[in-house]
């Protein structure tokens, strides 16, 4: 068997880390259709299926899970070299692992996170897929349950709350319609939830979460978000009270080993500080507007 190119490996990592087509296509910057091609090319040459395909995404076969730990253990042998590197020179790399709407928050509110006076580098990754740190992938993650692996150290910061939004005042035509994320993208219990409680009525499908916001707005239909986005919204109004059964705990997580790294420990304490600010909007307890 020839040598595999290492871009091979990290394509198939992305299609494990997502459990899709799409969504490693988003992260690596290649077409689903390209992303496919390299896990057949790769399957082909290792002489061994990966993956249990199927209508809601890609999921790892025992022989799959092998080869992801054993790459998983060789990313984090190279991050850790990478970060020895960098804090040699001077400078370090915080990656921030979050799904789409804490890294929207953070976004909205970037000075509550990273100043033009921190000597290092904030690299967030944005994906609804729970944060991995047992092989160092991500530095600070923030999780909607308790993690169970061994050597994190974590931090309750509060609950968050779900309800179903729409565009204030919506077109009669448009005030039942509902918006959904594609159902291979669709691992959140959230984001499954239209699926299993108004399939009938999913009207508008799109393949990543923040779309569902834009969409919502623009008065397309009712979109699922997390309580602490929609009650932000002055052009959102409730379609109806919070959806109790979505409500989960948050919670920030690092590593052990890592977490006393001034860099680590800087951007842990100042996500903890920007969420616990917000805790009354993540519980949904100050929505001021009803449907």
């Amino acid at each position: 068997m020839k040598d595999i190119d290492w871009d091979a490996y990290r394509t198939f990592l992305a299609v494990a880390s997502h459990g899709g087509l799409t969504g490693a296509a988003q992260a690596s910057g290649l077409s689903p259709a390209t992303v496919g091609r390299r896990v057949l090319d790769l399957e082909q040459e290792i002489g061994k299926q990966l993956f249990i395909r199927n209508q809601t995404g890609y999921r790892l076969n025992p022989d799959g899970q092998a080869l992801f730990e054993q790459l998983q253990e060789m990313e984090a042998a190279a991050r850790k070299v990478e970060d020895w590197r960098q804090r040699a020179r001077g400078s370090s790399v915080v990656r921030l692992h979050a799904g789409t709407w804490i890294t929207w928050l953070i976004c909205e509110n970037i000075a509550a996170i990273w100043v033009d006076q921190d000597d290092f580098t904030l690299d967030m990754s944005v994906t609804e897929r729970r944060a991995t740190l047992s092989h160092r992938s991500s530095d600070v993650g923030v999780r909607a349950v308790a993690p169970e692996e061994p050597h994190l150290a974590l931090r309750k910061a509060g609950e968050v709350a779900y309800a179903a939004y729409r565009q204030r005042n919506a077109p009669p035509s448009r005030a039942f319609r509902w918006l959904a994320v594609a159902q291979e993208d669709a691992i959140s219990p959230y984001l499954r939830w239209p699926y299993e409680h108004r399939a009938e009525d999913v009207g508008l499908v799109v393949s990543r979460p923040r779309s569902l916001l834009d969409l919502a707005r623009s008065g397309a239909g009712i979109a699922v978000l997390p309580c602490f986005v929609g009650d932000l919204d002055p052009t959102l109004e409730r379609a109806g009270g919070e959806i109790r059964a979505l409500r989960h705990e948050q919670w920030i997580v690092t590593n052990t080993e890592d977490r006393h790294r001034r860099d680590i420990r800087t951007v842990s304490e100042r996500l903890f500080k920007l969420v616990k600010s917000h805790a009354d909007l993540f519980a949904g307890r100050r929505a001021n507007r009803s449907g």
